[in-house]
């Protein structure tokens, strides 16, 4: 109370002339994350957002008042038994944000990405979040934690039978932390959530923040930055909304957070071949630094059109000794790759350039994203072999006018693939999110911070769907290939086309907007095949079934938003 009293008393020595109203949708919100985007397309909202630097502020970036109250039909000041302005002269504001409800179930083995504190988990999870959000002139407080409660049941993983496969296995479980199963037991945890801490001052914000983050285009799938995992305690520098120039807007954000190991070892990691471990244990100081920057420019000439370029760095805490450490820009050293260099080396590094187009008179998008996995390739390498080390995101979406007014039809499609397609890239195990010396690899608390489906993975996915404004009812399908680099790196010399380990997902996914409450649904079939790529020959027939598993997921998320 001593701390909460003193912090109370840092807002008001800088107290400003002006209100602020930088509340935020966090990234993964049932209902609003996705509906703001469509709305912009409809033409609903400012196009001048990019959308590319995420979490939103829709106070400044769109004019919407309260930000999750995107069409003013719930808060009013005046009458609200909660919200409130306090202060002199009604300067400070108080906020109960939305209490939200997400629940998840497997009914097999773990599926799931891109759904924050979420755990690998078989059964139900649940996420239970509220908070509140206080701004006095230029100080802002958004308190949001979130409490996890999972079943964490144990289910089949990485089978034993797969002996011959499990020293290729882990080359890459000994250089990233994913595991399987969270433990053995029930796994409840409380996180930061969305939650920040920020000094405002016009279009920029200065502040400390556990909320989850998303850089690119992508709406499925961030190479860099998405919510796969929960949110990571960062310090931000940031826009609220485009900064206008005589050359166009400009959006960026720098940040520099800290993450967690999982404290979880990976399947069979007592397993021995010829009495030697295949698991080789993960540093005992493993405390890591993660530093990013991006930043979008919107050409004045060419509305509509958004540019990108984003890079992040990630080191272990005790190697940071350089300003190149901590700043992921003109770090990466350039150089001969088969050159050792130990500072370049230590460090994991992505970086990616990414393009948005927008169109309302169309209601459409067209967008991507092209990284690499390193920052020291010269200019000379990458123009002879821009394949090398590669990945990217291509997506368009697009709604239809029906005959209704204001009902449409969407159909909207991505495709990521971070699987390489050099063989000595593959052989030499430079797969996206692993890394030699971060033996942790691009993760927090065990989940990657990235594409949610992994290293290597390949994925297409398609959407129809029915909207009218907040409402949507469509059907979702997606095919997943998981860690295609493991395979080629196991399966060359056979050759074995059986073994890809791919999962066939349809879906049917809604969201509604019903009085005060947000509702967003999604139920999946998971048809897996050849689950962990195991596949048990037999002498006399070639075409024989693999190792196919069946799961069911259902998802269901609730917000209630506070009059």
């Amino acid at each position: 109370m001593r701390k909460f009293s003193r912090l109370f008393f840092l807002f008001i020595l800088v107290l400003g002339a002006e209100q602020v109203l930088g509340q935020t949708v966090p990234v993964g919100m049932p209902l609003l994350d996705n509906y703001l985007r469509r709305a912009q397309l409809l033409g609903l909202v400012d196009s001048s957002s990019s959308f590319m630097i995420r979490p939103l502020y829709p106070a400044e970036a769109f004019g919407i008042q309260h930000g999750f109250d995107v069409d003013s039909s719930v808060v009013d000041m005046d009458t609200s038994p909660v919200h409130r302005y306090f202060g002199k002269e009604g300067k400070g504001k108080f906020l109960m944000l939305p209490a939200v409800l997400k629940t998840q179930y497997n009914s097999t083995y773990a599926f799931g990405v891109n759904d924050g504190a979420f755990i690998p988990n078989r059964g139900m999870q649940a996420i239970v979040s509220t908070g509140i959000y206080a701004s006095f002139g230029k100080l802002s407080l958004q308190l949001q934690p979130e409490l996890l409660l999972a079943q964490n049941k144990d289910y089949i993983g990485f089978p034993i039978e797969h002996q011959a496969t499990i020293l290729f296995y882990y080359e890459y479980m000994n250089r990233i932390d994913m595991p399987e199963r969270f433990g053995d037991s029930g796994y409840n945890k409380i996180y930061g959530g969305q939650s920040s801490l920020r000094y405002n001052f016009e279009d920029v914000s200065l502040g400390i923040s556990t909320e989850n983050l998303w850089w690119g285009p992508g709406r499925r799938t961030s190479l860099l930055l998405g919510n796969n995992a929960p949110g990571f305690l960062h310090f931000t520098a940031n826009t609220r909304k485009p900064i206008q120039t005589k050359i166009g807007s400009f959006e960026g954000q720098f940040i520099g957070g800290f993450l967690n190991s999982s404290g979880f070892l990976p399947p069979l990691s007592d397993y021995s071949i010829q009495e030697n471990p295949v698991y080789v244990p993960k540093p005992e100081d493993s405390k890591r630094f993660l530093s990013g920057l991006v930043f979008t420019y919107q050409p004045k000439w060419v509305p509509g059109l958004f540019l990108g370029y984003g890079s992040v760095n990630h080191v272990y805490r005790k190697d940071v000794s350089a300003l190149g450490d901590i700043i992921p820009i003109f770090n990466g050293r350039k150089g001969l790759e088969n050159v050792i260099d130990p500072i370049r080396d230590k460090r994991q590094q992505f970086s990616s350039g990414f393009f948005r187009w927008l169109s309302p008179e169309g209601h459409f998008e067209f967008y991507g994203e092209y990284g690499t996995r390193d920052n020291n390739r010269r200019l000379g390498d990458f123009m002879i072999e821009p394949e090398s080390g590669r990945a990217f995101t291509f997506g368009f979406s697009h709604l239809m006018a029906l005959k209704k007014p204001g009902h449409y039809f969407q159909i909207s499609s991505e495709m990521t693939q971070t699987g390489q397609t050099i063989r000595e890239d593959i052989r030499d195990l430079k797969t996206w999110y692993i890394h030699d010396h971060v033996k942790d690899g691009y993760t927090h608390n065990g989940q990657v911070l990235g594409a949610g489906n992994g290293p290597g993975s390949n994925v297409i996915f398609v959407e129809f769907a029915w909207v009218n404004k907040m409402n949507r009812i469509g059907f979702q399908m997606e095919r997943i290939v998981y860690n295609n680099d493991f395979y080629y790196f196991r399966y060359e010399a056979s050759k074995d086309w059986r073994n890809k380990y791919v999962d066939l997902v349809p879906s049917l996914v809604g969201d509604w907007k019903l009085g005060d409450f947000l509702l967003s649904a999604k139920m999946q079939y998971v048809n897996t095949l050849n689950y962990k790529w195991f596949l048990e020959n037999q002498p006399d027939q070639y075409f024989v079934p693999g190792y196919d598993r069946k799961n069911f997921v259902g998802q269901l998320g609730v917000a209630y938003l506070f009059r």
